[in-house]
């Protein structure tokens, strides 16, 4: 099918969240303490609506169950990827997912989440925390215990363009004053390991010691490997990062890009400046998908684009 599946986004707010996605993206976000934009996604807790063409109005789950074909036939009971674009007024929780092993025991049936994190803009002297300096499970239990978190966590300073992958059994946070595109399994499941004290309505949040000590992987490894960038007419190309969930890449196009859509499906989302693709105007926040036999298409203008498929 040679056409575009546009999504609306759906935005969650939450206790660190804020409101840079109005200005940064344009989008009517639904109050100042917005912190996530699902704006691909087919997850019971945000399902994306359609917007425009011949599927208008149906949900991205609705497509995927009765148009297997748009997704190369993939296989599996739900659509295996979620991006967002996360807004992190305050710090999150320290937390930390389990792989697909641990969660299908333990929640259900569920997916475990790797993810990934490509930084689109954040404060002066912001960082982020990914992995520990725990080198056992029991020094990173009395760590824990005695509320060193300074002695164990990992936190790295970042910039925009900085990119992290993380496997699950990683330690991370994203910390305040950061915007980020997030891609990763379609799973919802977060070990919270410590929440800084916050009581939203008068309660703590709810933290998973228990299960965060099962899933943690000690000593910590970084997940993300080489990124290598190539070269085209029009186009620069930057590898970002493939595992056995998602491959994810980078285009920066001034002026005019074509490419082949030869994958099960592609997702797109633009992080930065505006163009059209075959035509379609899109700008900074625009989420798409292209699905199978798309074929060749084209992309023109000045504009960023962050691409993942299976």
């Amino acid at each position: 099918m040679r056409e575009i599946i546009r999504l609306e986004p759906v935005f969650k707010e939450m206790v660190w969240g804020g409101n840079r996605m109005r200005e940064y993206f344009g989008y009517e976000i639904p109050g100042e303490d917005t912190g996530e934009a699902w704006v691909v996604s087919a997850h019971p807790q945000g399902d994306c609506r359609i917007s425009g063409g011949s599927f208008a109005g149906k949900s991205l789950s609705w497509l995927w169950k009765n148009h297997r074909e748009l997704f190369g036939n993939t296989e599996g009971e739900e659509f295996p990827l979620l991006v967002k674009f996360i807004d992190a007024r305050e710090d999150l929780s320290i937390q930390v997912h389990p792989d697909d092993a641990y969660a299908k025991t333990h929640e259900n049936g569920a997916r475990g989440k790797t993810e990934c994190w490509y930084i689109l803009d954040c404060e002066p002297g912001a960082d982020i925390i990914v992995g520990h300096r725990a080198g056992t499970k029991e020094e990173m239990r009395q760590l824990m215990e005695e509320n060193r978190w300074q002695d164990f966590l990992k936190v790295r300073p970042i910039r925009p363009g900085d990119f992290f992958q993380i496997p699950p059994g990683t330690v991370h946070a994203i910390r305040q004053g950061t915007l980020l595109i997030e891609i990763q399994q379609n799973s919802a499941v977060t070990y919270r390991m410590y929440d800084y004290g916050r009581m939203p309505g008068g309660k703590p949040r709810e933290l998973h010691l228990a299960q965060a000590l099962d899933v943690v992987r000690c000593p910590h490894e970084d997940g993300a490997g080489e990124r290598t960038t190539s070269h085209g007419e029009g186009y620069d190309k930057e590898f970002l990062v493939s595992c056995p969930f998602y491959t994810v890449e980078k285009y920066d196009i001034q002026g005019s890009m074509e490419m082949e859509q030869d994958q099960p499906f592609l997702i797109a989302s633009v992080i930065g400046g505006e163009g059209s693709i075959d035509g379609c105007p899109v700008k900074k926040g625009c989420c798409f998908i292209l699905p199978a036999g798309y074929g060749r298409f084209r992309m023109e203008g000045d504009l960023s684009v962050v691409t993942a498929h299976i």
